[in-house]
């Protein structure tokens, strides 16, 4: 029987990799859902469906991210204090930031369904996709308690030494995406709302499992009990988490960008390319994600506990695990480009060629963003949520909104699918300076 790792073991790569690697498939499994969904509405609704649930993804995210705040914030709050061996004041702050969560996303559902139709049309969302907007995003919304939820446990699960819990979760919650996916619109033709109502069963159901887990006698390191009110341990997981909710914020900002320079340089047909790079991108991206998820509250565990040694080992190996995985998936994207372009739009010759051009640009960026997103969750996990922040800031909205506008005027259309490149490079040496400059304080290095 393989040994329970437990997060105050030492990591070498072997160790670091299986207990990791639940993380990043349920992130890889959670975008590939995504990926499903996307190539429903596209081939089987249509193109102006398709353009709009990217539309109005950007905002869904957005009210969402509240879930990864106290997922990731709490998590190292949690990891720490489980690693000064206080683990009565761990079950305390995991019961009230669970509360939080879902109370949170019930008051933000609720005003955002009632305000949809304002906000999707000052996105400049008009005609049918507006209507489109609003049918798909207000379904989406009724199940947005569960989703911040199922965002929460994702961290927490791995902070409670189940890292398996989380996949396991997201495994059953897609696999009924996708068969719902299969009925809803291949088979009974419910268009948009079909999309929506199956994504948000699997939401549903995504944060409701963990949540009966947890509230039940398990052999995990954490329970849910009554919670106690904290409100200093409620604000230092939130401060700490904050470059997740930045992160998300931001990005869906800067999608809400993208979306609007695509339309003034290449028209509808710009926001559905766009939307497939999104959605491989989503795939991606999820690796260095879901890694960040998984070490995050080792990181955290160890850095309470004192062992600076430990520290150093986690960041030095997490850099070269890094650096081999972007420079694969880089080949790998260069390689992939039109057949995966051909799943969602091939179709279209004209949007597909628009679409693998753009791609084969845009992959670029894969060999620098996986060391931004460890950055920005290494100092999360150490518990300096501002550094975290400000990495997560300049990254996801500040140099990509910046080279988003100022690209195109030199470059065309080209400048926006090469924007990324530009903003991730910045946001490594951004990244590499404060890593340098923290260095004596954490003591990493």
């Amino acid at each position: 029987m393989e040994q329970r790792i437990q997060l105050s073991d030492h990591f070498g790569f072997g160790r670091l990799i299986r207990f990791t690697i639940p993380s990043i498939l349920m992130m890889i499994f959670t975008s590939i859902y995504g990926v499903v969904d996307g190539y429903f509405v596209s081939n089987f609704v249509g193109k102006t469906p398709f353009a709009a649930v990217n539309f109005i993804m950007p905002f869904l995210m957005v009210v969402g991210a509240m879930g990864f705040m106290f997922g990731t914030g709490g998590s190292a709050l949690i990891a720490r204090i489980m690693g000064e061996g206080r683990r009565e004041k761990a079950q305390e702050i995991f019961s009230l930031l669970i509360a939080a969560t879902f109370v949170s996303g019930l008051v933000i559902a609720v005003i955002s369904i009632l305000f949809l139709p304002q906000i999707a049309a000052f996105l400049g969302a008009k005609g049918e996709m507006l209507a489109d907007c609003i049918r798909y995003g207000r379904i989406i919304l009724v199940a947005l308690p569960f989703l911040m939820l199922q965002y929460a446990f994702g961290s927490l699960s791995v902070t409670a030494e189940k890292p398996k819990l989380g996949l396991i979760v997201t495994i059953i919650s897609g696999v009924l995406n996708m068969t719902g996916d299969v009925l809803f619109m291949g088979v009974f033709h419910w268009g948009i709302a079909g999309a929506a109502m199956v994504t948000a069963m699997g939401q549903i159901i995504g944060g409701t499992i963990p949540l009966v887990y947890f509230l039940r006698k398990n052999s995990s390191s954490l329970r849910l009990r009554r919670p106690k009110w904290d409100g200093g341990a409620l604000r230092r997981a939130c401060t700490n988490g904050v470059s997740e909710l930045m992160s998300s914020i931001s990005m869906s900002i800067v999608g809400m960008l993208y979306n609007a320079q695509l339309m003034r340089y290449a028209g509808e047909n710009g926001v559905a390319a766009y939307g497939t790079i999104m959605y491989v991108d989503f795939i991606f991206l999820a690796i260095f994600i879901g890694y960040a998820t998984g070490v995050a509250p080792v990181i955290s565990y160890h850095y309470g506990a004192g062992n600076k040694k430990e520290l150093n080992n986690l960041l030095k190996r997490s850099v070269l695990l890094i650096a081999a995985a972007s420079l694969s998936m880089l080949l790998l994207s260069e390689v992939m480009a039109a057949p995966l372009a051909a799943i969602f739009v091939g179709y279209d010759a004209g949007l597909l060629d628009m679409t693998v051009h753009a791609y084969s640009i845009y992959a670029v960026s894969f060999l620098f963003c996986g060391f931004s997103i460890f950055s920005s969750a290494f100092f999360t996990a150490l518990g300096d949520g501002l550094t975290s922040a400000l990495i997560a800031f300049l990254r996801t909205l500040v140099f990509e909104s910046a080279s988003v506008i100022i690209l195109p005027l030199l470059l065309g259309l080209n400048g926006i699918w090469g924007a990324i490149i530009v903003a991730e490079c910045m946001s490594v040496t951004v990244s590499v300076i404060f890593l340098v400059a923290k260095r004596r304080r954490y003591q990493y290095f």
